[in-house]
């Protein structure tokens, strides 16, 4: 009798111990500060790292975001930059598919703004200037006779104070950055906050504020470059792309707007079905305008602009099965195919980026609206808010 009690005593040993440990482990958790607490029921994990230091000898942090299919993202605090997604392919492996960096100094040595936070003029400005209420305001010129992307010191070469959150099925970082009055020539003190936030259904969202003491313009974007494939060797020429406009604005030869909004039917900008960009790009040595880029580096006019958050564009990479979609509530988008990438570059699995090896989704106002009146405003008063929204949300077909 003995005998055939026995392992119903060890089972009756095992399971007071298990709940002996799971009351413990309880009573472990309620005496975790509130936030702790929470970030335990979470199923996000946000992982903190140095980064290095500039040359300026500022502290980098880098901030790794997972969610529980297996999503990540990195964003360093030097410029917002994102130097890290990794999303699943068709068979379920997850590959990185952002072109960057693995140090800070690459960043620092003439990157083309990978991934990063553009501002406070996200694209160009003619002539390098602009006027506001009779007074001109000299840019720095760092993009031929035009300001780019802020000028010298944009956006996406400060260092950005990082708040990391989580909740239940997201993730965010919240970047807050003070513009001082006169900084790169743009009037005001800008107080400008980017909110990335990853979820668990796969997607990147991207928030936008931003207030100011003097009038001024704001025009913010993201400026990561995508390769859906996975392999940085490979030209994103076979990625299939939608744009949701009708429209698009055709450029000089310094690629400033000329102010026309032309149609996109019978040109090679038609994106308005699913096509290869290299379908496009058949017509480069004799649409003028492709010449200029040379390639697609143009902004499309997005359909239905009152609309709030609508369909934007996509990309569709089908060998990985890898599937991008862009929402937003801006009025327009630059599409970029790294033209101007040149094999100079390192890539982060080996080799260097060639030509074509990435490509641009940048939500944004037209370019050189502060000198096109028919533009819609990029122009912020004190006591305004600027708002702009972007989602990036990832799937396979």
């Amino acid at each position: 009798m003995k005998n055939h009690l026995k392992p119903f005593r060890l089972l009756f040993l095992a399971l007071t111990l298990v709940f002996v440990q799971c009351k413990e482990k309880n009573k472990d958790s309620e005496n975790l500060p509130e936030n702790q607490k929470k970030n335990s029921e979470n199923t996000m994990k946000i992982i903190k790292n140095d980064f290095g230091k500039t040359a300026a000898g500022e502290a980098v942090e880098q901030y790794t975001i997972s969610n529980e299919a297996g999503l990540e993202m990195s964003v360093i605090s030097y410029g917002g930059i994102i130097t890290h997604l990794k999303v699943p392919n068709k068979n379920g492996v997850y590959e990185d598919v952002v072109l960057g960096f693995n140090n800070i100094q690459d960043y620092e040595n003439g990157s083309p703004y990978f991934g990063a936070i553009i501002g406070r003029y996200g694209n160009r400005i003619a002539d390098a200037k602009f006027s506001l209420d009779g007074k001109e305001y000299q840019l720095e010129k760092n993009d031929g006779p035009n300001s780019l992307h802020g000028g010298e010191k944009g956006f996406d070469k400060v260092i950005w104070n990082v708040e990391p959150a989580t909740s239940g099925d997201s993730a965010s970082l919240k970047l807050t950055y003070t513009s001082k009055d006169g900084e790169g020539g743009f009037p005001g003190n800008l107080e400008t906050t980017v909110t990335y936030t990853l979820t668990s259904d796969n997607e990147l969202q991207i928030q936008y504020e931003a207030t100011t003491d003097k009038k001024t313009v704001v025009n913010l974007t993201q400026h990561s470059y995508f390769n859906l494939s996975g392999d940085f060797s490979e030209k994103i020429l076979d990625h299939i792309v939608e744009i949701n406009a009708d429209q698009y604005l055709p450029v000089d030869e310094t690629l400033i707007p000329t102010g026309e909004l032309k149609s996109v039917e019978g040109t090679p900008f038609d994106f308005t079905e699913p096509t290869p960009v290299a379908e496009g790009m058949k017509q480069e040595d004799s649409n003028e305008q492709l010449k200029r880029g040379p390639g697609f580096d143009h902004c499309w006019v997005l359909n239905e602009q009152d609309s709030g958050m609508r369909f934007a564009a996509s990309a569709y990479e089908p060998e990985s099965g890898r599937y991008m979609e862009v929402i937003t509530n801006e009025p327009a988008m630059q599409f970029y195919i790294g033209n101007f990438l040149d094999g100079s570059l390192p890539a982060k699995g080996g080799g260097n980026y060639e030509k074509r090896t990435g490509f641009c989704m940048e939500t944004q106002h037209y370019p050189d609206s502060p000198n096109q009146q028919n533009f819609p405003s990029t122009v912020l008063e004190p006591g305004e808010t600027y708002t702009s929204a972007t989602t990036y949300k990832f799937s396979v077909k």
